[in-house]
């Protein structure tokens, strides 16, 4: 058995209790949490004694290798989840920086259908792991884009978060509404109806993990309305629930999104989608910026989660998603980068103090907090994925996804409250990331892969998908 105690942190457990620790202990056997509380932790720990009352409890027993972890000086959280990010596209950042959504996907097509799995596996790399150096441990990526002849980028993106060490919920995404259907990607982008549903059962078949520590899950996640046809959105949705998979889409993001629904359709995005079979308790969008009340009810009422991305949606000028009334309505929301061509900074950590500002504008000073922001990172995203009964907060029987954030630096001398330097201050270095007990980060670099390598390979691939235009 191997033991992680984690002792003097600053413990925000983000339960259902909220509670927190100033200089708590964590304990975890293997993968999972043991205990959790405050003060040094307790004598079995150390000591390699097992919990409780138990067979064993009063021995020592040699085969439980303790690590201790002084964490005095640092804020333990659980592990960030990124419900919604397209890795493929660390090649193509800093491109169309003044566009809305609509032209800025035009502009980036051609390139993007020139990509294959080589060059998504080097971006996807770079990508998870800036993103594990931001306290991220479960990502969520949408890809959509599968150019003929281009290898099987799926296996591509599975293997980069392997050598990386996160969680992935891989979504098998897709189009088949190409620009001569009336749809914005042009046709040599889109794949047929058919190729995409076999395609998207094949991805389950192949990748999935349906146990409660899996490292990769798949979903099934057309693209969005304006870039997919009806039936696509219909029998995908047949497709994934008959094979016990999550669906997953784009939704409301931009104000020409609902234009687009309204003359094409005669519906805003949620009715449509709705009629579709697209609203539920395994369905979650990303985005959901433009929101009546009607559709906040609709998502509250069927569980269906949302992905809040608020610096891409700056980036773009898409708007401010509402979500204090999507969480006072009970919808389930997580925190989301985004595709790295519109959020360079491909951080997640970042984004909880990007949700707070940005959040404020609509609810007032006090109308979002920062453990508000901390919440959609972590137990929020958990619910969005469906994992909250394993990932999203520190508590007995989780699984040990944790960050520990250094917050002793001079960035942070003297501030009042730890849990603020995370949601309103600099992002603090993450002193380790541990997945299922397991260690991804150790002083602020990869445990487990070469950032130089995977930097240098990165920068590669985009020049060669940049040639290929």
């Amino acid at each position: 058995m191997r033991r992680l105690v984690v002792e003097g942190a600053y413990v925000a457990t983000v339960d259902r209790s909220s509670r927190e620790f100033d200089g708590g202990h964590v304990v975890v056997d293997d993968s999972r949490i043991v205990a959790v509380g405050d003060g040094p932790a307790p004598a079995w720990a150390v000591e390699g004694r097992m919990p409780g009352g138990g067979s064993g409890s009063g021995s020592v027993s040699g085969s439980v290798s303790v690590e201790r972890v002084d964490a005095r000086g640092h804020l333990l959280t659980p592990g960030l989840i990124n419900t919604h990010h397209h890795l493929y596209q660390w090649l193509t950042r800093g491109i169309a920086q003044d566009s809305i959504l609509f032209d800025w996907l035009v502009a980036l097509y051609p390139t993007w259908a020139r990509i294959d799995e080589p060059l998504v596996e080097a971006g996807a790399a770079a990508a998870l792991a800036v993103l594990a150096r931001s306290g991220c441990t479960t990502v969520g990526d949408h890809h959509y884009v599968f150019p003929q002849g281009s290898g099987d980028i799926l296996a591509g993106i599975v293997r980069a978060a392997g050598a990386v060490g996160v969680r992935l919920h891989a979504t098998r995404g897709s189009m088949d509404l190409g620009s001569s259907q009336g749809g914005l990607p042009p046709d040599f982008a889109v794949e047929t109806t058919d190729a995409a549903l076999l395609a998207s059962a094949d991805a389950v078949e192949r990748f999935h993990d349906p146990s409660a520590d899996a490292r990769v899950q798949i979903a099934i996640a057309p693209c969005s309305p304006f870039s997919v046809t009806s039936d696509l959105l219909r029998e995908a949705a047949v497709l994934g629930r008959s094979l016990g998979v999550r669906l997953h889409t784009h939704g409301s993001e931009t104000v020409e999104e609902d234009a687009f629904c309204l003359e094409r359709f005669g519906r805003t995005p949620t009715q449509y989608l709705e009629d579709l079979g697209w609203l539920g308790d395994d369905v979650w969008m990303a985005h959901c910026v433009h929101l009546d009340d009607h559709a906040i009810s609709r998502f509250a009422a069927t569980g269906t989660g949302v992905a809040h991305c608020p610096s891409s949606n700056a980036r773009l000028a898409a708007g401010i998603a509402p979500v204090p009334q999507l969480l006072r309505a009970g919808v389930p929301v997580g925190l989301g980068v985004d595709g790295s061509a519109s959020n360079e900074s491909g951080q997640l950590g970042s984004e909880i103090r990007q949700a707070v500002l940005l959040n404020r504008l609509r609810a007032g000073a006090d109308g979002f907090s920062v453990r508000d922001g901390l919440g959609l990172a972590t137990i929020g995203g958990a619910r969005v994925l469906g994992r909250e009964r394993d990932l999203g907060s520190i508590e007995v029987g989780k699984l040990a996804d944790l960050a520990l954030w250094r917050i002793d630096g001079v960035e942070f001398a003297g501030i009042a409250d730890p849990v603020a330097a995370l949601g309103l201050g600099a992002l603090p270095p993450v002193a380790r990331l541990w997945v299922g007990g397991e260690t991804v980060v150790d002083g602020g670099a990869l445990a487990g892969a070469d950032e130089g390598l995977l930097a240098e390979a990165a920068a590669r691939a985009s020049r060669e998908l940049a040639a290929r235009v």
